[in-house]
């Protein structure tokens, strides 16, 4: 498997220069790095990185705006929100605009180059249960809403799997839970993400509340 290429994003010089040093020495291309939003903006566009390690809070143009910008152009990146605290409204919002994924910047070594592995192959970092704490906080609030989209395109048992998305399951759960195969699960993951013109996993776990699908603290 091809090693992705990142593009670092942070106002921190160590913290880009820990980041790059942790990425390099594991075999994984670093591209590139910015030191704010608008830095980054131009940076993708010009290197094109497969994943974006994007810290949220900087000066001028933040890493939102800069998830925001970067995703409208070129929705095949994939960005990774970097963050201090994990019940961040930033990393919400983030997460219902398209962000992959959102790591805190204490992450270990392995854990951050394992994670950017893992969304350079077009998957989406959730850790369940911090993630699941940070939908149930802010998507009830008045956070910024993710694009609604009409459910009324999914069969009763896509349904199903989209409400158990939004609960944090995996693959291996969702097959237990509704006593079917881990390919069955997968398919009818696909089409939800056909039909409701979903990225990953986490849009359909922030859609799943959005929508009412499932029920914020419930």
């Amino acid at each position: 498997m091809t090693e992705p290429r990142v593009l670092i994003v942070d106002d921190q010089e160590l913290i880009r220069a820990g980041f790059r040093l942790i990425l390099t020495a594991r075999g994984i291309d670093v591209a590139g790095e910015a030191a704010d939003g608008a830095a980054a903006v131009e940076a993708e566009r010009r290197l094109r990185p497969d994943v974006v390690l994007m810290d949220i809070r900087m000066p001028g143009m933040d890493g939102l705006e800069a998830t925001r910008r970067i995703l409208a152009r070129n929705p095949g990146c994939r960005v990774l929100m970097l963050t201090t605290f994990d019940l961040d409204r930033y990393v919400y919002a983030a997460l219902a605009i398209g962000a992959s994924g959102f790591l805190l910047k204490d992450v270990t070594a392995d854990h951050l180059a394992n994670a950017v592995r893992l969304v350079g192959t077009g998957d989406a970092l959730l850790a369940p249960s911090i993630t699941r704490r940070l939908v149930q906080r802010f998507a009830a609030d008045d956070g910024p809403p993710a694009v609604h989209r009409d459910l009324t395109a999914l069969t009763p048992r896509e349904l199903e799997v989209l409400a158990l998305l939004g609960r944090g399951l995996s693959n291996t759960e969702l097959a237990e839970t509704l006593t079917l195969s881990e390919a069955t699960v997968k398919t009818h993951v696909a089409r939800i993400f056909a039909k409701l013109d979903l990225r990953d996993r986490a849009q359909a776990v922030v859609l799943a509340y959005e929508t009412g699908l499932v029920a914020p603290r419930s």
